[in-house]
């Protein structure tokens, strides 16, 4: 027995030490894992929520690494602002990566790229055209043309011109102060000052994200002021990036051994031997895509409108209220999350709700015309179609339209042809109708008509059962005529 127990007590040791490394190798296993977040397609309010989740997700996880594999042709200003805020806080270094090739960082995509500690592109990508765009605003950044051989400072507010501006920046900013302070100034053409102002922050921004980073300075406020774009060769020539490979696998191979600079600490990669750990949007994600989907939420809030009206119009019918309700509580948080003219949201619900007063008061078209015009304006401005892929397509508006019109004039000419069409009930209806003296009369006496027995008079005398017309009534007394009359 002792002989066994001082074999056992070795054995035991021995196990718990096996235990203790599988644990900790585990553990090491677990730390060598990076995570890869796809960000494609137009950035909104769902991307942006599921990146900064998962972003701070595995910065609690204290993952070595998170890379962004990013495609997008851009998207709202304010979605992009609260990614790049979780990047600039985040303690985990935050890699971005344009791919596969054909992919693009394009507008807010440009400013993802600079924001990130490495900024890295597949071959045959591109970035850039990064100039602001907005509701009511400019049209993306195109700028007015003004007649002349060549746009100048003085006549350009963004400076430099538009073709591409082989002057330094300097220059361009110096003439235009020299300009600006020589002349008084001019009262700004619509939308000038309003787009000065977007452009003027949005240079502020990219050029400090690119100081931060250490990038092409110069190349980032041409990219908001002139819209400009570079293929990923040409971006690392110009140090607007640090990399260019064409797969993660050598991605991570060149970031071996590259330090990073996190809020708080300097740190060196260590990607070899690193996988990465994809991770997918949830139903929580996939939710909130659909209904900020700028044509899911608009057609929810016509259902919306629709079933509250309808509901107003028949108390007690409950299913259009409930529905309608939820339908536009839904709408609410989608738009408030989008890019929205409230006006055009005004405009929308005065139509919808002209459009069904037509129906319940015919107007002969008056109300259902005035409808249908203002549902048109306030869908055509209601989001900001420069955006990309957060603007209503023209075709869906105008098939609600049609919808609605075709309602409206079916409405109105209902309406026409009953008012045209002969009375068959009430008082007005025994005008032209043909009554039966009941006895010899010579002014006044009584008739039957429709089985009912009326007083009436004529103004010739009459015999019992003679066929008299009836040509005006007056109180309960009606005016007769011999209906031979009548035919003559």
């Amino acid at each position: 027995m002792p002989g066994r127990t001082g074999i056992a007590a070795p054995m035991l040791l021995l196990a718990g030490l096996g235990l203790a490394f599988a644990t900790f190798g585990s553990q090491g296993a677990a730390l060598r894992e990076g995570v890869l977040i796809p960000v494609s397609g137009p950035i909104g309010p769902a991307t942006s929520d599921f990146f900064v989740r998962e972003l701070r997700s595995a910065q609690a996880a204290k993952v070595p690494l998170v890379v962004i594999r990013l495609d997008t042709p851009g998207g709202l200003e304010t979605s992009m602002r609260d990614m790049i805020q979780a990047i600039l806080a985040a303690d985990v270094p935050v890699v971005a990566f344009v791919a596969p090739s054909g992919a693009r960082a394009a507008s807010a995509g440009t400013y993802l790229l600079y924001a990130c500690h490495v900024a890295a592109m597949a071959p045959a990508t591109n970035l850039g055209a990064a100039t602001p765009v907005q509701i009511g605003g400019f049209g993306g950044g195109e700028e007015p043309r003004r007649p002349g051989p060549e746009p100048t400072a003085e006549d350009n507010p963004k400076q430099g011109d538009k073709d591409g501006g082989s002057a330094p920046d300097k220059d361009k900013n110096a003439s235009h102060s020299k300009d600006s302070a020589a002349k008084p100034p001019r009262a700004p053409e619509p939308g000038t000052a309003m787009e000065r102002k977007a452009v003027n922050d949005s240079v502020a921004f990219l050029r400090s994200l690119a100081e931060l980073r250490g990038r092409n300075v110069e190349w980032a406020e041409r990219a908001v002021r002139e819209g400009a774009s570079l293929p990923a060769d040409e971006a690392l020539e110009q140090n607007v990036i640090e990399l260019v490979t064409p797969d993660l696998p050598s991605l991570l191979r060149a970031l071996d051994g590259r330090e990073v600079k996190l809020p708080a600490r300097t740190v060196k990669l260590a990607t070899a031997g690193l996988t990465l750990r994809e991770v997918q949007a949830d139903w929580r994600t996939e939710l909130l895509q659909l209904i900020t989907n700028p044509n899911v939420a608009y057609l929810l809030m016509l259902i919306g409108i629709y079933g509250l009206l309808l509901e107003g119009y028949h108390p007690g019918a409950v299913l259009p209220g409930v529905v309608g309700a939820i339908c536009l509580l839904l709408a609410a948080y989608a738009l408030q999350l989008l890019s929205v003219n409230y006006a055009g949201a005004a405009l929308i619900a005065l139509g919808v709700l002209l459009m069904i007063m037509e129906v319940f008061m015919p107007s002969f078209g008056s109300l259902g015309i005035g409808g249908v015009i203002a549902f048109v304006i306030g869908s055509i401005i209601l989001l900001d179609t420069d955006v990309p892929g957060f603007g209503i397509p023209r075709a869906v508006i105008g098939s609600v339209a049609f919808v609605g019109g075709s309602l409206v004039f079916a409405t109105a000419w209902l309406a026409v042809r009953v008012r045209q069409r002969p009375i068959v009930s009430g008082r007005e209806h025994l005008l032209g109708n043909v009554a039966v003296a009941e006895g010899d009369f010579a002014e006044r006496g009584h008739v039957r008509v429709q089985g009912e027995l009326w007083d009436a008079r004529t103004t010739r005398p009459v015999r019992a059962g003679e066929k008299l017309r009836i040509v005006a009534i007056d109180g309960l007394q009606l005016a007769v005529e011999p209906a031979t009359e009548e035919r003559k």
